[in-house]
């Protein structure tokens, strides 16, 4: 192995020492081994600018032992990144169902919007006319800003990175990048005002608050609001199919197959409205929110007004007062209504699991698909199934976030930096779900004749009509003669109707009771199903 004198051998060693999670044992095994090299100083030299190790790099010393071949060969193997090797679902099995996620809460999406916060900083900075420093941009010199912007690629994200890797700092490695883009331009003068009195959470939180406002318009939104179409137009269409309605998993009073899921669609409606207006607050207003970089430097300039200027116009809400920090009060209503649409939407998946379990919805079959591995009968509920599940992961992520970003300690800690960048996570999931809903109500198809069975064998459901007419003509205890009658019981069409019949009622009232059916006694169902929105 320490025979490193031929391509095909530095090739090799070069792939596990850029995919290895051993590195440190590589680079020391390399210091240990005493056969001369033409590619090891230029491989540890390698390691060394990739990955920060030196010759001080504490060295286990390694000599061939029992294992240290399968040590080697495990980094030979290591896997590329991609959908099959991918370690979340969300970028591997279901890379296709979050795709549109992935432009903004990707590293990438990141570091574009924190571009873009200090390019309008700059912007707001030569606007202001109590900044002589920082002369009045022209128009050329806004659209080389925005061409900055408009065409940042991935291979401008990896030069970020690639300076991340020396700065050890996520924001600055963003501010240097930009000074590199203007080296060369009319704005070479003006470089020092990039990030001017700026803290790295002034940049975060208006980058993460547009990666919100991005991800609820552009892609949440749209989703949500086709689902909820979706289930509207079901619902509608069912408005007339009467359903034995069950309390506590008994028989209880009919409704109709659309009602049900018009209670679903208001549910869903309520909490699409809070999630549409949500404000999604912004701050830029120094190291603890009190702009004294700013005023110490340039005492005459109104900065609170600058600072809401700046933020409004990023399509955000101004917070005027912060610590270090924007206080994610905001992101925390946000994730609580989406944990509140998740949640009746959870319901609603529960719901139709158990109308197909019960056989008043069938599925629709595809071709070539299968059930299960061994009964090949099987046609199961998955998608309904995959949405509660993933309903349930995104909950305890927005959650976890709900709870954890408004408390930091003092005027900050780093607590918040890392669980931040799991919103979109959160978001996935919850996306991922969305979908798998969608396609669960594509497959339904009614039972009517299961409804209407169901409907035929409980006449006993009619006990609650037959009690409240007694009570208007003042029958003598008439709740109790119909619990004598029908609880526990499962009385048949005859045995209700000679009931009827042996109450002292007017003649046209017994007539209307005795024509009643289970599957009429619906009341306004339908006509409160209609006052949804299609």
């Amino acid at each position: 192995m320490c025979g490193l004198t031929d391509d095909k051998s530095e090739k090799k060693l070069r792939h596990m020492i850029s995919t290895c999670w051993e590195t440190h044992l590589v680079y020391s095994f390399l210091m240990d081994c005493n056969t001369p090299s033409p590619h090891k100083s230029m491989i540890m030299g390698s390691m060394t600018l990739r990955f920060g190790l030196c010759r001080q790099t504490p060295s286990v010393t390694i000599h061939p032992f029992p294992g240290f071949g399968s040590l080697l060969q495990r980094c030979d193997n290591a896997m590329e990144l991609n959908p099959l090797t991918a370690l979340s679902p969300l970028d591997g099995r279901y890379a296709g169902k979050t795709s549109a996620l992935r432009p903004v809460f990707s590293e990438f999406g990141l570091i574009r919007c924190r571009l873009q916060v200090e390019i309008q900083w700059l912007q707001a900075l030569s606007d202001e006319k109590a900044i002589p420093e920082v002369r009045a941009l022209t128009m050329e010199e806004r659209g080389i800003l925005q061409d900055i912007l408009a065409q940042f690629s991935e291979a401008d994200g990896w030069r970020v990175k690639e300076i991340e890797r020396k700065t050890n700092h996520d924001v600055k490695a963003v501010e240097y990048f930009l000074k590199e883009k203007l080296a060369d331009t009319s704005l070479a003068s003006l470089r020092e005002f990039i990030h001017f009195a700026c803290t790295s959470e002034d940049i975060n939180n208006l980058s993460y608050g547009l990666m919100m406002r991005q991800a609820k318009v552009e892609v949440m939104l749209p989703v949500m609001t086709g689902l909820r179409q979706k289930l509207a137009e079901l619902a509608l269409s069912l408005s007339q199919v009467p359903m034995l309605a069950r309390t506590h998993g008994q028989a209880a009073t009919p409704t109709t197959l659309g009602k049900e899921l018009a209670n679903v669609v208001a549910r869903l409606d309520r909490q699409l409205e809070t999630f549409r207006h949500v404000p999604i607050y912004g701050k830029i207003n120094g190291a603890t929110g009190n702009f004294n970089a700013h005023v110490v430097s340039y005492p005459l300039v109104d900065w609170p007004s600058l600072s809401r200027r700046v933020v409004e116009d990023l399509g955000l809400t101004w917070q005027p007062l912060t610590t270090q920090i924007e206080p994610h009060d905001g992101m925390a209503e946000m994730f609580h209504v989406l944990m509140r649409f998740n949640t009746v939407l959870l319901d609603l998946c529960r719901d139709l699991w158990s109308y197909i379990s019960i056989g008043y919805f069938r599925q629709k079959t595809k071709e070539g698909e299968v059930g299960s591995s061994t009964m090949p009968h099987k046609v199961n509920p998955i998608d309904f199934e995959n949405a509660e599940g993933n309903l349930g992961v995104a909950n305890a992520l927005l959650g976890h976030l709900a709870e954890k970003l408004p408390v930091s300690r003092l005027q900050r800690d780093l607590s918040d930096s890392t669980v931040q960048r799991n919103i979109g996570v959160a978001y996935g999931y919850s996306l991922l779900a969305y979908h798998s809903a969608m396609v669960g109500l594509g497959k339904l198809e009614v039972d009517t004749h299961k409804l209407a069975q169901d409907l035929d064998h409980t006449w006993e459901i009619l006990a609650e009509a037959v009690q409240t007419v007694m009570r208007r003509y003042n029958v003598p205890e008439p709740y109790e003669k119909l619990k004598a009658l029908t609880r526990g019981q499962q009385i048949t069409q005859h045995t209700l109707q000679q009931f009827i019949e042996s109450l002292p009622l007017p003649p046209e009232v017994i007539g209307q009771l005795m024509a009643m059916r289970p599957g009429d006694y619906t009341g306004l169902a339908d006509h409160l199903t209609r006052q949804i929105q299609k």
